[in-house]
């Protein structure tokens, strides 16, 4: 009698949802490989899809770094997954990357992650496509000419210098991240969006901490209601751009006044006025919002990597002082760097390079299939989204020899040609190329000639461990003591 009545039990409470789960997940494997086009012979890439409608998108933002290695040692440098809600295929290494970099508008067109889309907003350099795309990066690239920069870098220096000497006058640690997205947000409001000193001052710590918010959740699942991630990131965004309007409107007023501010973001919209194409306030916001991502985010995160590597690595700071006395023996004046004197510290150069292929701070770029095409003779479906990844296109190349190492020299003499452009891409390709790659460069270059002129530093935990969130960090934030050099 008990037998008869535990076994419909054992069977309803543990087979027959066992059962489910199976038949639920196999379901969901053939409805996430509907996409499938059997008119191509070419096999889809290996992989696997994950829990329904979640797909691995929960593993991905909870393991990041282990998850993406895991899935490279067991599928390679091409396989599939589902992620942010579609299915996905994941791809590295630079001859796979150049197909997909140069396909543009052929086989793939940019498609960021639907959170992505909707907290940056669609009419974005990122988002948008054709001639849309070709008018305002033109734009843009105007306000990132060498005769921008030239302007940008005295305030540039001005913001480096004030950080450095207050990092100078701290009997505690530092720490480097956080300290370096604070720096680069002030460099960033200045200089592309043409805020005041004064302005930042009052409002730098509301806004820095709902910029964090909005980007901790650019990626997560497109699901708008109360406490979600992307609910979170809509409102810091709501909020960021209610200041920036605030700018905008002030600029407006000025420059009916006659004022003419230089700033990256007054230059964009003086040009869409004289193409005839004025831009809608939404529009502005949006670009604003953008620029700050671009050129704040990430160029903090690569500042920090140049500290991190830096403070391990003594002989590369030797050397970087050696050019620093050459180029000042030579009339460079350190205490007014100009565009012609940043451009001749070649070997500073390099280390920012060396830099950027072990820490590229942007692990890849989103794109879609526009149609059915063989990539390394698998598939990739029409309407499938593609990943590219920067940072593990850089781990499987070949051509670096003791590729583990911090060698900044190996830029001095690695030749660059079509055969190897795609092998290092810390910028992207193609026509989705970075358009503030200068920038960077030249906000890079004005840091190291102040830390390494006037300072020099402990990492007080040794090398730290990174993560990805949506750009490249150290867990523990990188607690440095900084000393006066002199």
């Amino acid at each position: 009698m008990v037998l008869n009545t535990l076994l419909p039990t054992f069977l309803c409470t543990i087979v027959l949802p066992v059962l489910l789960l199976l038949v639920a997940l196999k379901l969901w494997e053939v409805y996430s490989l509907r996409g499938r086009d059997h008119s191509c012979p070419r096999p889809l890439p290996p992989g696997s899809m994950g829990l329904p409608f979640l797909g691995e998108t929960l593993q991905l933002i909870l393991q990041r770094t282990k998850f993406l290695h895991m899935k490279r040692q067991k599928y390679g440098c091409i396989y599939r997954t589902h992620l942010f809600g579609s299915p996905t295929v994941r791809v590295m290494g630079a001859d796979n990357v150049r197909q997909i970099l140069t396909g543009e508008h052929r086989l793939v067109s940019v498609q960021w992650p639907a959170s992505v889309r909707t907290i940056l907003g669609p009419e974005t350099l990122s988002s948008v496509h054709g001639i849309q795309h070709k008018s305002k990066k033109k734009a843009i690239m105007r306000a990132f000419s060498r005769e921008a920069l030239e302007l940008y870098v005295p305030i540039i220096q001005e913001e480096v210098r004030a950080a450095v000497q207050d990092w100078l006058s701290r009997d505690s640690c530092v720490m480097v991240y956080p300290e370096m997205k604070r720096l680069m947000f002030r460099i960033a409001m200045r200089v592309l969006l043409g805020f005041e000193p004064e302005q930042i001052r009052t409002q730098e710590q509301q806004l820095v901490e709902a910029f964090e918010e909005m980007v901790r959740n650019l990626f997560s699942l497109p699901i708008d209601m109360p406490f979600s991630g992307l609910y979170r990131g809509l409102k810091a965004r709501n909020f960021i751009h209610s200041k920036i309007e605030e700018n905008i409107k002030q600029k407006l007023q000025d420059c009916e006044k006659g004022s003419r501010p230089q700033d990256a973001l007054q230059q964009l919209i003086d040009s869409s006025r004289k193409s005839g194409e004025p831009l809608s306030m939404q529009a502005i916001k949006e670009a604003a919002t953008e620029l700050l991502f671009g050129g704040h985010e990430t160029t903090a995160s690569t500042a920090t990597s140049l500290v991190m590597f830096l403070g391990l690595n003594p002989d590369v700071v030797s050397r970087l002082r050696t050019e620093f006395a050459e180029k000042e023996e030579q009339g460079m004046d350190p205490h007014n760097v100009t565009m012609q004197g940043l451009e001749t510290l070649k070997y500073t150069g390099c280390v920012i390079k060396e830099t950027l292929r072990l820490n590229p701070p942007v692990p890849g770029g989103f794109r879609v299939a526009l149609k059915t095409f063989e990539l390394n003779g698998f598939q990739i479906p029409k309407g499938w989204n593609i990943i590219y990844s920067i940072s593990d296109t850089h781990d499987v190349t070949d051509i670096f020899p003791h590729k583990e190492e911090f060698q900044p020299e190996r830029f001095l003499s690695s030749p660059s040609s079509d055969s190897t452009r795609f092998h290092y891409i810390p910028f992207g390709g193609g026509n989705r190329m970075c358009v503030g790659k200068e920038f960077a460069k030249v906000l890079l270059k004005i840091l190291l000639v102040e830390l390494v002129s006037k300072t020099h530093w402990t990492l007080l935990n040794g090398p730290p461990t990174m993560k990805t969130g949506p750009t490249v960090y150290p867990v523990d934030n990188l607690p440095t003591k900084f000393m006066s050099y002199t």
